[in-house]
């Protein structure tokens, strides 16, 4: 038997000990349960129950948020498997590497023997977490779209890991530090706002995403808020017809400040005429953590230099 088929047929074994619970409950999502017998139940982000009879001790994380997520939710020493460009906090690079987000070595991923997943419900391949789940693996799905379920996100993952002090503390954190922030630019000047969130094809997000969020906190208005697609593809001519006041960069890696001066060759464009051309470290306000408090602060304040060039 290949070591692929022992590490499966070892965690269809043991499988008992992981109950997985999807049921069509009517509960509220990121509502959390303890119910007497039924151990730690939460609701994830595809609004399934999961249910685990003790807090997990061997967690993978399958997504760079996923990582940061845990690891702020007080459970970073359970963590036994992570995934590329989980850089964030130091200690994750030294965590087993499981693949990346877009593909998962699962043969790497069983051989750890976790006892919660972390997934990412847009990000990781469906079929791979669908894999892991008959294998009798519970799958927590995330994809934080809100300010407020970045918290609930670590409340319900603290729930899952048995940290619930430090996790219940991490939320109500970072809730504080993005109402306080909330409150500093409720009476501020509207700015017209374009976000690149990629650059070939380019693409920005529309007013339901996060990032759009976060930029309506900061008195910014979303050049494509409008737009149906979450992440929009969009070209040149949109902008230059929209002609916003500010465009702030982001994108994968910290170093991309190059994508703000292709805009450079636009003069007439309002942002370009009055160098409101800004970069916020993707990793800052990109990834759905706590840290997006400290890339919201970034963007506001690039948004109040912008009304100072008026």
């Amino acid at each position: 038997m290949s070591a692929s088929s022992l590490a499966i047929d070892r965690a269809r074994r043991g499988a008992w000990r992981w109950p997985l619970l999807a049921l069509g409950l009517a509960a509220l999502p990121g509502a959390a349960v303890m119910a007497e017998g039924r151990g730690r139940c939460v609701i994830d982000d595809r609004e399934r129950e999961i249910c685990l009879e003790a807090p997990a001790q061997r967690i993978a994380a399958l997504s760079p948020g996923a990582t940061e997520l845990i690891w702020a939710a007080g459970a970073g020493d359970q963590v036994v498997a992570v995934v590329s460009y989980s850089d964030y906090p130091p200690e994750a690079q030294e965590v087993a590497s499981v693949g990346s987000h877009t593909r998962v070595d699962l043969e790497a991923l069983i051989s750890l023997e976790p006892d919660l997943v972390i997934g990412w419900v847009t990000g990781n391949p469906s079929e791979q977490l669908e894999t892991l789940e008959q294998l009798g693996l519970p799958v927590f799905y995330i994809e934080p779209r809100s300010i407020d379920a970045v918290a609930s996100t670590l409340e319900r993952l603290a729930q899952l890991a048995g940290s619930e002090a430090e996790g219940d503390q991490a939320a109500a954190e970072f809730r504080a530090g993005m109402d306080a922030l909330a409150a500093e630019y409720a009476d501020a000047e509207p700015v017209t706002t374009f976000y690149q969130v990629w650059d070939e094809p380019l693409m920005s997000v529309n007013d339901e995403h996060l990032i759009g969020e976060v930029v309506r906190l900061c008195g910014g208005v979303n050049t494509f808020g409008g737009l149906s697609r979450l992440v929009p593809r969009i070209d040149d001519e949109a902008v230059l017809a929209a002609d916003p006041e500010a465009i702030i960069a982001g994108g994968m890696g910290e170093e991309n400040r190059h994508w703000l001066s292709h805009w450079q060759q636009y003069p007439g464009l309002t942002a370009v005429a009055r160098d409101n051309l800004f970069f916020v470290p993707p990793s800052l306000i990109q990834r759905p953590t706590p840290r997006l408090l400290e890339g919201s602060r970034i963007l506001c304040e690039k948004l109040e230099v912008a009304r100072g060039r008026r």
